[in-house]
């Protein structure tokens, strides 16, 4: 029992480090009133809560290496719970975005890649393919419980009372860590800084460029930041790619300094060279595209459910339930499963789940969504998520040796993260510019009056925003349209919402059949036997 409470430990840190990436999302609608903010706003605090993690991640793992990783597992948790506590009293959004998107993150990088490699050190053997999957298990449980922790404490107490919890939890994570042994020895390396800022800023560009793609486009500008009245648009070209463009250069130069530092005998942030094993390429791709899906699932659905439909909190946790149910019952039924069937096989089959729930979530995209086939989407999303986290944390760890376990924690980091970041910026913001299309196209081709098409015009010259349908009405009656007009353009934003969400859903559907491309080479063998080699290319 004393070995298994390690894992106790290590699981309820893992637990708070996910399940702040979904409790909030039930709660957006809640926190936009109290915080008088908006849902663009808070679906950049969402994305950089993960995008601080992720562009930072490696720097994370490396000080592990060299403090120590319980040392860096305890001052990590102590920094999340510091950041909980300032998000769990901020009075605006520009606090919660420094205690939950900045200050918690940079905990969590410290704590993600120390799990991990602390996994390593406590266990062996069959024993260690079971703690990473109860740790995979955990996980799943952490993305299904959110929705529904966040759902009942928002509704029936506050959103704030979620990181008061989290306060809790993790002083008790720090006060039992000494149970956690250490048995990886100190390296005495120099961290080289040029590394730590190519990766964080070729992340945050890639990542605030997809962001800002729904008010500035893609190529063709739609909007442009103005500095000192200046339209920033070069040659003419949207802001987003030109981000885009420069993070990608700066990733670039990123692997090359990695390669350089090797070839000179110095230590690099990551071996890049361990991209060449195919079985980590392989586990670190599908588990970036999981997180990819959740994250966009985790958005777009809640948005829908409280600004179109009007749910509450508690009502929104509860329509996610079926995926909350499966996710925790096949995380413990994919790690039964890796007993008689290998890894690839279990992954593959969680895979084509997912795509076909994403096919059922975009037929059942209909006014209301009380569709029992919604119900069937979300549970077979839940079943296809709960048999890929079963897996994904063996099948990285067991590609490496135990030196390099912590490096590849700080990998699983930055592709959960990095595909947590994308998810939410890329389907949120194709969500956001289906429906500024939509709505358009609705204006366009509705029977409002002239005068009243020019209102709108004018008032949706900066981009459109996601607001409650509710609230239309008394936004068109400020606005000056009159009641028949007002129930035109209520109609008209309700259908583009709906539009909005099955675009949302399709794109979802291509990340879900692109995902199947990265899984080729997951193990065919059994977890747990002995490999003769590690498949590299």
């Amino acid at each position: 029992m004393k070995k298994w409470s390690i894992v106790i430990i290590l699981g309820c840190a893992q637990f708070v480090m996910v399940l702040d990436g979904t409790v909030m999302n039930v709660s957006i609608s809640t926190v936009v009133q109290d915080l008088n903010t908006s849902v663009a706003a808070m679906q950049a605090a969402i994305t950089f809560y993960t995008l601080t993690m992720a562009s930072v991640m490696l720097l994370g793992a490396k000080l592990g290496d060299v403090w120590g990783r319980r040392r860096a597992f305890v001052i990590g948790s102590c920094i999340y719970a510091a950041g909980s506590l300032i998000t769990a009293l901020s009075p605006n959004v520009q606090m919660l975005f420094l205690g939950w998107s900045i200050i918690e993150g940079l905990g969590a990088v410290l704590v993600i890649p120390a799990i991990a490699a602390l996994v390593a050190d406590n266990y062996q053997g069959r024993q260690r393919v079971s703690a990473y999957a109860i740790i995979g298990a955990v996980s799943g449980a952490a993305v299904a419980a959110g929705p529904l922790i966040g759902g009942f404490v928002t509704t029936y107490f506050s959103w704030r009372y979620v990181f008061v919890a989290e306060v809790v939890i993790m002083a008790g994570v720090v006060v039992f860590s000494r149970l956690v042994t250490d048995t990886t020895p100190r390296q005495t390396v120099r961290i080289d800084v040029p590394s730590v800022l190519l990766s964080a800023f070729g992340l945050v560009f890639v990542v605030f460029g997809m962001l800002q793609s729904k008010t500035w486009g893609w190529i063709t500008p739609l909007s442009s930041p103005v500095i000192g009245g200046v339209e920033i648009a070069p040659l003419g070209i949207s802001l987003t790619a030109w981000l885009m463009l420069a993070g990608g250069a700066l990733i670039y130069a990123f692997v090359r300094r990695q390669l350089l530092l090797v070839s000179r005998g110095l230590s690099p942030l990551v071996h890049v060279e361990m991209f060449s094993i195919r079985q980590l390429r392989s586990g670190l791709s599908v588990l970036g595209a999981q997180y990819t899906v959740t994250a966009g699932l985790f958005f777009m659905v809640p948005v829908y459910l409280q600004m179109t439909l009007g749910l509450d909190a508690l009502q929104t946790g509860l329509k996610i339930f079926p995926l909350s149910v499966s996710l925790i019952l096949f995380s413990i039924v994919g790690t039964g499963l890796s007993r008689i069937w290998s890894p690839r096989r279990i992954v593959r089959t969680g895979q084509l789940v997912l795509v076909l729930s994403a096919a059922l979530l975009l037929g059942s995209a209909t006014a209301d969504l009380k569709s029992g086939i919604f119900a069937a989407g979300m549970f077979l999303a839940g079943m296809a998520l709960g048999l890929l986290a079963s897996q994904l944390g063996n099948v990285n760890m067991s590609s490496v040796t135990e030196k390099e376990t912590s490096e590849v924690g700080g990998l699983q980091g930055v592709f959960q993260n990095l595909g947590s970041s994308l998810g939410t910026a890329l389907i949120g913001s194709i969500l956001i510019g289906a429906l500024a299309t939509g709505f358009a196209s609705g204006v366009a081709n509705s029977e409002l009056s002239p005068a009243a098409r020019e209102i709108v015009s004018e008032q949706t010259q900066g981009g459109i925003t996601i607001v409650a349908a509710a609230s239309v009405p008394d936004i068109a009656a400020k606005a000056g349209l009159d009641t028949a007009d007002a129930a035109t353009l209520t109609t008209i934003y309700r259908d583009s919402q709906l539009s909005s969400l099955r675009v949302a859903f399709f794109a979802l559907i291509v990340v879900s059949l692109l995902s199947l491309f990265f899984s080729r080479g997951i193990p065919t063998e059994m977890a747990g036997k002995a490999r003769t080699k590690v498949a590299q290319e």
